[in-house]
């Protein structure tokens, strides 16, 4: 259910960045799910387009610290990858119902989201496969260049951990091995992205 949340979320966050708009402030409460269960990401209230007004934030921390790409925490500039980021920080909570980093302060969790990697769910949740950690750790790696380029790439990923979780597999050596940070991002068709 988590995987299914994230991919109708993914879908309208591809369209903003295929639009070359980032929103900045991805969190579970901008994202909206209506009676019938369609899924909506709201509150665009933060978002930029990506020039070089996003780049610098002036040094004011813009966004909900919990799910904040240390790009943004340490002011180096949002991109694709930050909300792709946010969206890996939010898969974790989803699946073991706590946030991805705590502290006594919005300073001490975001301090953490830059020197600390995300965990892997399956710690709190042992019926999480690995390859369900891989994707956690890919969204969610600190260095931005070895995460998904953004949510349509992200999307693909999400698409292939359903198909080994529809097909019943525990592990997926070779989908962790694709998906775990430092390996080649590619698209569905094995192309380099």
């Amino acid at each position: 259910r988590a995987l299914e949340l994230l991919e109708q979320v993914l879908i309208a966050l591809s369209a903003a960045h295929a639009a070359h708009i980032i929103h900045r402030d991805v969190k579970p409460e901008n994202v909206l799910i209506t009676p019938d269960g369609e899924v909506k990401v709201a509150d665009f209230g933060l978002a930029r387009a990506v020039s070089a007004a996003t780049t610098a934030t002036g040094g004011t921390l813009i966004g909900t610290v919990s799910y904040l790409a240390p790009e943004i925490v340490v002011n180096e500039g949002a991109d694709a990858r930050s909300d792709v980021y946010a969206c890996g920080a939010m898969l974790y909570e989803m699946l073991t119902g706590v946030k991805p980093h705590s502290g006594e302060s919005p300073i001490q969790v975001a301090y953490k989201h830059v020197h600390e990697d995300i965990g892997k769910p399956s710690k709190l949740q042992s019926d999480v496969p690995p390859y369900v950690d891989a994707l956690v750790a890919r969204a969610t790696v600190r260095d931005r260049d070895q995460r998904s380029t953004d949510a349509r790439v992200m999307l693909q990923q999400v698409r292939s951990v359903q198909r080994s979780l529809a097909a019943g597999l525990t592990d997926d050596p070779e989908l962790v091995a694709d998906l775990t940070p430092g390996a080649r991002i590619t698209d569905e068709n094995g192309e380099p992205t």
